[in-house]
């Protein structure tokens, strides 16, 4: 088993990931720049090595800098998180050729799957249903009017690389689609270094849902059941549950089916996730990506199967088997997280700052993960995420009761939080019917 991990990450994952190091006996080394040296997973690892300035690139995105934190401290693997270096193919084979165990997929399964359109094309081969879209980079607009005329509109306009719903844009004709081509090549260049495009049919009124699946060392594939994350900002998750309330068993089980034949075509070892879009009316799905990364929504799975997915992750890097018996997986009661960011609960827009009064909510059911405290300041640095509220109970009635009490208890003071946001949410008549999609956001807060 492995003696010692570095966790090239901050705030709540690395806390999360940290935990459970801890517990399994397994040293922890946090890596942290000058903006996070206060915060709590940085006084909770067993060691921590500052890396650099604020700014990602000279942090947190500074592969040598990790490495060589690695190598002064002894560590023997590297666990990425999200986010960050989490999917980059590259750092994952530095971190194997630096003699260091990789706590991911192996590094060929994250270049497949970084590219949305080599992933797409693997995925129709595997036998997972895919929407029609583009086979080929798109990289001027000329052909990008081409290819929507054949695809047929209304159209999504996405980076081929990278993720995270970054410059995505849907056009409903030629006169949308100029303008939504420019702003996601402009953003996937910035953002990912690489200005080509995918363009597919758009399913309107989806819902966006995704299966947990965990490749074991010994080569088998499991679906861990699915999480619905439709309640989304800017194409941004917001709130996750599972299991989803608009999947019918017959759809979830073929979900599921679907998902390992993915894992199983990448040859996939570890957590991963593979993200569809559903059109619950159809009872149909169709392949949208795969995460080859712990997700920021995993607890919500673990809350109803019992499973410690970042236990696992670390099981299944040092050769192990799992600990829990796949043969017996089961799954009991709902599960909802709710995001806590440092926004504007309106606009959604990012609000740094001093935090000067941090009080969680607990009880039955009530699971916080949190990268911050009283006496922390929210930098503008990175993702303005500052916690976790996730709420398990019996069924989904109990809770959305629980997380209604737990919002209203959670008090956060300094900078604005989408606290409010999130009570108007669990208030919403389409969101507790569970008849909801993507576009529920916007509806909430139009325009």
């Amino acid at each position: 088993m492995l003696d010692s991990v570095l966790v090239a990450n901050r705030g709540e994952i690395a806390r999360r990931v940290i935990r459970t190091a801890r517990r399994m006996g397994i040293r922890a080394v946090a890596v942290y720049s000058d903006a996070d040296a206060d915060l709590p997973f940085v006084h909770e690892a067993d060691q921590a090595v500052h890396i650099g300035p604020a700014q990602p690139a000279r942090s947190y995105l500074n592969a040598a800098a990790i490495l060589d934190a690695a190598r002064t401290t002894g560590a023997a693997a590297v666990h990425p998180g999200y986010g960050f270096l989490a999917e980059n193919a590259d750092f994952a084979r530095r971190v194997n050729a630096a003699g260091l165990t990789w706590v991911g997929p192996d590094p060929a399964a994250i270049e497949q799957m970084g590219d949305k359109i080599r992933a797409r094309n693997l995925m129709e081969r595997a036998g997972v249903p895919t929407s029609p879209g583009s086979r080929e980079p798109i990289t001027d607009v000329t052909a990008a009017l081409a290819e929507a005329d054949r695809i047929g509109f209304p159209v999504m306009v996405k980076a081929a690389a990278g993720g995270g719903g970054i410059g995505m844009g849907v056009a409903a004709s030629h006169a949308d689609l100029g303008a939504a081509f420019e702003t996601a090549r402009s953003r996937a260049e910035r953002f990912f270094g690489s200005p080509e495009i995918l363009i597919e049919r758009y399913v309107e009124r989806a819902r966006h849902v995704e299966v947990q699946i965990l490749g074991l060392a010994g080569g088998r594939v499991l679906a861990l059941g699915e999480r619905d994350c439709s309640v989304q900002r800017r194409h941004q998750k917001v709130a996750e549950e599972t299991p989803s309330p608009g999947v019918s068993a017959a759809l979830r089980e073929r979900m599921l089916a679907a998902a390992v034949r993915a894992g199983e075509a990448v040859r996939y070892r570890g957590a991963g996730t593979v993200e569809c879009l559903v059109d619950a009316g159809a009872g149909s799905f169709v392949f949208l990506e795969m995460n080859t990364r712990l997700q920021v929504e995993h607890p919500v799975t673990e809350l109803v199967t019992g499973i410690d997915l970042v236990e696992q992750q670390f099981l299944i890097a040092a050769g192990e088997p799992p600990s829990f018996d796949p043969a017996a997986l089961s799954s009991s009661g709902h599960a909802l997280e709710l995001r806590i960011y440092a926004e504007d609960p309106v606009r959604f827009l990012p609000g740094p700052g001093a935090i000067t009064r941090w009080e969680e909510p607990s009880g039955e059911g009530i699971r916080v993960d949190a990268g911050y405290q009283a006496g922390n300041t929210v930098t503008p640095f990175y993702d303005p995420l500052l916690a976790k509220l996730c709420v398990h109970g019996a069924d989904r009635g109990q809770v959305l009761a629980r997380a209604r009490d737990a919002v209203a208890a959670f008090g956060i003071a300094g900078p604005k939080t989408n606290l409010p946001f999130h009570a108007e949410l669990l208030a919403s008549p389409e969101f507790v019917r569970g008849d909801y999609d993507t576009s529920l956001v916007s509806r909430l807060r139009p325009a």
